[in-house]
């Protein structure tokens, strides 16, 4: 009787996905086992190329302890994943597709091209090596029994994997396929999930009048404190309220209900500050005042006037205002707009090699988990050890049936 070759599944082709299927074919190799990623969109990693817009920061080169703390709660979780596909495992990972890597001076890495789409290429083209292949337009809906069923361009089909990775990302950027419409049909299997709450986000503003003639400037450098988080960095007055690295770096305490300050001399003392206010400014205004002394520009100005009016007239306050500037905001932005997202399935719900303990065979990877870390190369690298260590896992469930 002929033996059936076993099935591998991979259900999301972000870098999680991709990941798991590198492991299941490495792990795999011997076994003569078909290898499958389904991709609900047209083509593969649309979240990966969209991160690479700005620069695809892979990683951040730091030590250990401090990249995980990076993690958060989830720390404990991560840590053997990430010992395996940490920073320096995920540069020889890029570097062995042929791209090139290099450090920047705040520690965080990127490929040499700066983009997105060569990696992603050269990933791609090695898995078609490998013998895993990709179907795109293949939209996961849920079981018929043990079987999972697709919407595709040929109508429904039905597969039978003896193992399957879950890598659908978390709910954030819908229209690149991190919807989160996988949370019912794991809550209908007894999968644990915490809510989705928005990570790495915007804030709010309802602006002035005034304050609309700064809408896509630039505000930088600018120190931003919340609670205990402080960061020196940059900003963009939006639309909508404040988005940026640096609002981003404090958004999870923002979240969590801390108060947002502004220090918009990061690099002078409140002394230093004091000091140059002190000086006589003659018929000249205020607002050329702050330009000649504090070479403060005019968008710094206008959120000086915003957050602070009316100004105080005593010096010392007024300097305490502008290194401690507070913003009043109306909240997070739409989590449809978040980089990332907190909430998924939660980890009492996994067991140690990401199995689902209500669904033998079935394994998460990625932002479905719950956890979340800031942006500047935690996010690819978390996704990348979760989709290795969840991929890893499965084929030897495969190996061990």
């Amino acid at each position: 009787m002929n033996q059936r070759h076993p099935l591998a599944l991979v259900i999301g082709s972000g870098p999680a996905g991709l990941m798991a299927a590198e492991a299941m074919a490495d792990h795999l190799a011997h076994a003569e086992a078909t290898i499958v990623i389904a991709e609900a969109k047209p083509s593969a990693g649309r979240k990966f190329l969209m991160a690479g817009k700005s620069g695809l920061n892979i990683t951040k080169d730091e030590p250990d302890a401090a990249f995980l703390r990076a993690f958060y709660e989830a720390e404990p979780h991560l840590t053997p994943m990430l010992a395996g596909m940490g920073p320096n495992a995920v540069k020889r990972f890029i570097e062995g597709l042929g791209q090139d890597v290099f450090t920047g001076s705040s520690g965080r890495v990127f490929p040499k091209t700066m983009k997105a789409s060569p990696t992603l290429r050269a990933w791609l083209a090695r898995l078609t090596e490998k013998g895993v292949e990709l179907r795109t337009r293949w939209r996961w809906l849920g079981w018929d029994g043990q079987a999972l069923v697709f919407e595709t361009p040929s109508g429904m089909q039905t597969l039978n994997p003896d193992a399957v990775v879950l890598a659908l990302g978390g709910a954030s950027w819908a229209r690149l396929g991190s919807d989160g419409a996988w949370t019912g049909l794991l809550a209908e299997k007894g999968v644990t999930l915490a809510p989705f709450r928005p990570a790495n986000m915007g804030f709010a503003v309802t602006w002035s009048d005034p304050m609309r003639q700064h809408v896509g400037r630039p505000v930088k450098p600018v120190g931003f404190y919340a609670d205990e988080e402080t960061v020196r960095g940059e900003c963009v007055i939006s639309e909508g309220g404040l988005e940026g690295s640096g609002i981003y770096a404090v958004s999870r305490a923002m979240r969590e209900g801390a108060a947002l300050f502004l220090d918009l001399v990061p690099d002078r003392t409140h002394e230093d500050v004091a000091d140059r206010l002190a000086h006589p400014r003659g018929s000249a205004s205020m607002a050329n005042h702050l330009r000649k002394t504090l070479n403060l520009d005019p968008v710094k100005r206008a959120l000086l006037h915003e957050f602070g009016r009316p100004l105080p007239t005593d010096l010392s306050e007024l300097a305490s205002l502008i290194k401690r500037l507070p913003v009043a905001h109306d909240g997070p932005r739409p989590m449809d707009e978040a980089i990332s997202v907190a909430g998924g399935v939660t980890w009492d719900a996994v067991d140690h090699g990401l199995m689902l303990r209500t669904i033998p065979g079935v394994f998460c990877a990625g932002e479905m988990l719950d956890w979340e870390a800031p942006t500047g190369g935690y996010l690819i690298t978390g996704c990348m050890a979760t989709g290795h260590w969840a991929g890893d896992a499965a084929a030897r469930w495969i190996s061990g049936h």
